[in-house]
């Protein structure tokens, strides 16, 4: 039914999807940029749903004072992190939740807020690479009304060179607010 709904909505606004996650694939680490609006949220739970894959994605703990909000966030694969502080190895707790599940995807903005940063945070980079899982690059181009699974990419080990490399796929691709974007 809520598939159903996310279909008539994309068909209604114009969007369409390219791609999507290999069928055999039961764990990654899954970017999404550029992140320039909460609209990216709403987009990303359409496009899960229409594709029919779950999702998790990390959320500050802060939004979780609200018993709708957390029902919600739960249901729509939240999971909440203390982001501000120093005593949680952040990269470490979530490898061993990739260790423990049979199959995760986890969905990280490399931003990490839709406000313009000179420099994406990493952390998607050291999860993937100690979890010994893949990168899937997705980018939503608003300018096209397009979600497209850029690439499927492993990491090397060699961030910078690596970083560039996943930068460089966006190329083209812009936000809601593409001041705001990868650049």
């Amino acid at each position: 039914m809520v598939r159903l709904f996310f279909l008539a909505c994309f068909k209604l606004l114009g969007w369409r999807i390219e791609g999507n996650l290999r069928s055999d694939l039961k764990k990654c680490v899954l970017i999404i940029a550029p992140h320039t609006s909460n609209w990216d949220f709403i987009l990303g739970v359409a496009s899960r749903s229409i594709l029919r894959f779950k999702a998790n994605y990390l959320i500050k703990k802060e939004v979780y004072k609200n018993n709708l909000l957390t029902w919600f966030f739960n249901y729509t694969g939240g999971i909440p992190v203390d982001r501000k502080s120093k005593k949680i190895d952040l990269v470490g707790s979530v490898v061993e939740q990739f260790e423990k599940r049979d199959s995760m995807v986890l969905t990280i903005t490399p931003e990490g807020t839709r406000s313009y940063v000179e420099e994406w945070k990493t952390g998607f980079y050291r999860i993937a690479l100690r979890a010994k899982v893949p990168i899937v690059v997705v980018g939503f181009d608003y300018s096209k009304k397009l979600v497209i699974f850029l690439e499927e990419f492993t990491p090397t080990g060699n961030m910078d060179e690596d970083m560039a490399h996943i930068k460089g796929l966006f190329v083209g691709v812009k936000g809601k607010h593409p001041e705001l974007g990868v650049h």
